[in-house]
């Protein structure tokens, strides 16, 4: 049996769809060497990190109770803020996500009478609630009298400076938000150097203001990251791109020592900060999951690109093109009906190496204002640096697909999502 027979007849893999991915595969190759290069940069990077803090066996071993002296906690902080440029960071196990340490980054810098400006749109949904947007507001920022505005995108879809520079006549800002990733948008993401730009901007204008990144699925797409152009807090989650796969939960922050002091004042309880905070279970898999981070990056764009040019070949509108710059790890793919969607997202769960006989089903899932369709068959649950696609159900019908540990899995995963839309005569091929 050769490999073409294999697929057919033990995964049931249509013979064309075999021919077209391996087809897209061959055409997409020269893009991979850009990946390549910044994978490699920033594992050097990382390298030095864990070598100039004389990273030890020692710093692997957990600790209990109030966790004073831990040193793998401590030594953890130090590599963090070397790979980001950062005058400190805070990684911790505490946080339980993203929209854990987002909150407690803007809960950190903002204070009653103070107003938080989104200059990148209408944050992640997740984020509705913490700020009092929408949904239940009790706790929110809203009713701690922190008030709220956003500039919407330009037309071009991109940051309007000039609104920017209008608005920041108001004194009462206190913090500038950038979502850098592009969330449930079509948007594109922001480069750091897009980031740099703004920060200048923002800068020139209000040395007081600070600056807030939200850099979820976008760490090591590029050479460096957002603090090392002057942002004051830039925060993400451990399992998605820095964990490597391998981080079991937790979420870091990185910045000036002034904003990152604040935040563990947030985390903790003033009087206490960081000095505290014990892991039983051990460092090793944030470690490690640092280190491996730059090489599933790429893997995870390699296959970003090769569903991008799979289903521009087919005429669905997608976002980034296959030869678009890539500043994060999600891909959009916008389709017809819902229905189609959740074909996709099924799809995508079926090739996954965990509860790959579940079938996701939209619900209302906290934190959305829509019923969301998750597919995340992962070894760490909901870690979104694995391949996975979500999608809200709203028009248009937009699925997110972001991650893949190995792009051999994601390749796999488009030989299973092309067969689905076939089967079911979404597709002709």
């Amino acid at each position: 049996m050769n490999k073409a027979q294999y697929y057919s007849s033990v995964m049931d893999i249509d013979a064309k769809v075999y021919e077209i991915v391996e087809e897209t595969h061959n055409a997409i190759k020269d893009r991979f060497d850009e990946f390549e290069e910044t994978a490699q940069y920033n594992q050097a990077r990382i390298l030095n990190a864990f070598q100039k803090h004389q990273v030890g066996l020692r710093h692997f071993s957990g600790t209990s109770g109030y966790g004073y002296g831990d040193d793998g906690r401590d030594v953890l902080d130090k590599v963090y803020s070397e790979v980001f440029g950062s005058e400190d960071a805070l990684v911790r196990p505490h946080w339980v996500s993203g929209t854990h340490v987002l909150s407690d980054g803007l809960f950190a810098l903002l204070r009653p009478g103070d107003m938080m400006l989104s200059v990148t749109g209408r944050p992640y949904d997740t984020l509705n609630e913490v700020i009092g947007i929408s949904g239940q507001t009790s706790g929110s920022l809203k009713d701690w009298g922190v008030l709220y505005d956003e500039i919407p995108l330009a037309g071009n879809g991109t940051v309007d400076h000039d609104r920017i520079k209008n608005k920041l006549s108001d004194q009462r800002i206190k913090v500038v938000f950038i979502q850098r990733s592009r969330g449930y948008s079509q948007r594109d993401p922001l480069s750091v150097n897009d980031i740099g730009t703004l920060v200048r901007l923002v800068k020139g204008i209000r040395k007081d203001v600070l600056v807030m990144v939200d850099n979820c699925y976008c760490e090591f797409t590029e050479d460096k990251e957002p603090p090392s152009v002057g942002v004051d807090l830039a925060v993400g989650s451990l399992i998605k791109n820095p964990g490597g796969g391998i981080a079991p939960t937790g979420a870091y922050a990185a910045g000036t020592s002034h904003a990152v002091e604040l935040v563990a004042k947030r985390l903790t309880s003033p009087g206490i900060g960081r000095e505290v905070g014990s892991y039983q279970a051990g460092y090793t898999s944030f470690y490690q999951g640092l280190f491996l981070s730059p090489h599933i990056v790429e893997q995870a764009l390699k296959g970003a690109v090769l569903f991008a040019r799979l289903f521009e070949d087919l005429g669905y509108r997608v976002s980034p093109g296959s030869n678009g710059k890539r500043y994060d790890i999600v891909q959009s793919i916008e389709f017809k009906t819902d229905k189609e969607l959740i074909a996709f997202c099924q799809a995508i769960q079926s090739a996954s190496p965990v509860d790959g006989h579940a079938v996701p089903y939209p619900w209302d899932m906290p934190g959305y204002e829509h019923k969301v369709i998750m597919a995340a068959g992962t070894f760490v649950q909901g870690a979104s640096i694995e391949l996975s696609a979500d999608a809200p159900i709203r028009e248009p019908y937009i699925a997110y697909l972001q991650g893949g540990l190995t792009y051999s899995h994601v390749k796999i995963a488009a030989l299973r999502v092309l067969t689905r839309l076939k089967t079911e005569g979404f597709i002709k091929l």
